[in-house]
């Protein structure tokens, strides 16, 4: 007797902690059972649009993404990139004040993007925007421009948060701090979600199998970080090791109470500013 084999087509950003995360089952490194795991590397925008039709069984997106795609997909309590006082940032060629920074043009990587939505809240307004690739928003920023179009500051995720000094620019603001300052809670970045459809036992065993690869590259850093490092443009293995370390660690194996709180919040606060359409109560796989 045969068993039935289940084709899981996962999506996640092709940066280092993503890459870190998925080393196991992108390499064989854990039995995986009757699952087949098919990887497409995106960045996050994509990945939240691509979401509105199902088309990936587990999928990184947004926490804001994933507001708007309640009925398809429920979060994996397992896979949370979090932002514990530090997360994307706004960086200019110049300091300027919060005020002066509500009446710019801003490079931002998406508007599906939680950096996106926390900007919006920590600007308490709308604001002009550019949606630039977040692998050239930096480049954009230092150049004051984006295809014709003027960019004062930008809007800065994944390993910019690193390297943007390196371009003379300036911090404004830390939108992981300043929502820690705003609740005392950490800033709930990205998340890994697995479609409603296919039952409880799948939904289960998915959720299982990405815990165990997160865990065995926090058991097997060394090999994992190898990896992870053919996606770290412009990172050196040292400062690889520390973003992967900000964004996979004790959070990633689970959101755990303060974790969950911290998505309820963020979707509360999104919904009361009216970024977010409805009111989300998020659901996680038991």
């Amino acid at each position: 007797m045969t068993s039935t084999r289940h084709r899981i087509r996962v999506g996640h950003s092709p940066d280092p902690d993503d890459a870190f995360m998925f080393y196991a089952l992108a390499r064989d490194k854990i039995d995986t059972g009757d699952y087949d795991f098919e990887h497409e590397l995106v960045d996050i925008e994509t990945l939240n649009r691509r979401a509105f039709s199902g088309e990936l069984e587990l999928t990184a997106v947004s926490l804001h993404g994933y507001a708007h795609l309640t009925e398809l997909y429920m979060l994996c309590p397992c896979g949370a990139s979090m932002g514990d006082r530090y997360g994307p940032m706004v960086v200019a060629p110049t300091e300027m004040t919060l005020e002066e920074l509500r009446e710019k043009t801003i490079a931002v990587p998406g508007t599906l993007t939680t950096a996106y939505l926390s900007l919006r809240l920590c600007l308490d307004k709308d604001f002009s925007y550019v949606v630039v690739p977040f692998d050239e928003i930096i480049a954009c920023v230092s150049a004051g421009h984006f295809q014709g179009k003027p960019v004062d500051a930008g809007l800065i995720i994944h390993e910019g948060q690193l390297t943007y000094a390196e371009q003379n620019l300036h911090m404004l603001v830390d939108m992981g701090q300043w929502w820690y300052e705003e609740t005392q809670l950490p800033l709930p970045l990205g998340a890994n979600a697995v479609r409603k459809d296919l039952g409880a036992e799948v939904i289960s065993d998915v959720n299982r199998l990405l815990k165990a690869s997160i865990q065995y590259g926090l058991d097997h850093r060394n090999d994992a970080l190898e990896y992870a490092l053919q996606y770290g443009r412009d990172l050196d293995r040292a400062k690889a090791d520390t973003f992967v370390g900000m964004y996979v660690n004790d959070w990633t194996l689970d959101f755990g109470e303060r974790g969950r709180e911290a998505v309820k919040k963020l979707l509360q606060r999104g919904f009361d500013a009216g970024v977010i359409p409805e009111k989300i109560d998020p659901e996680f796989v038991e």
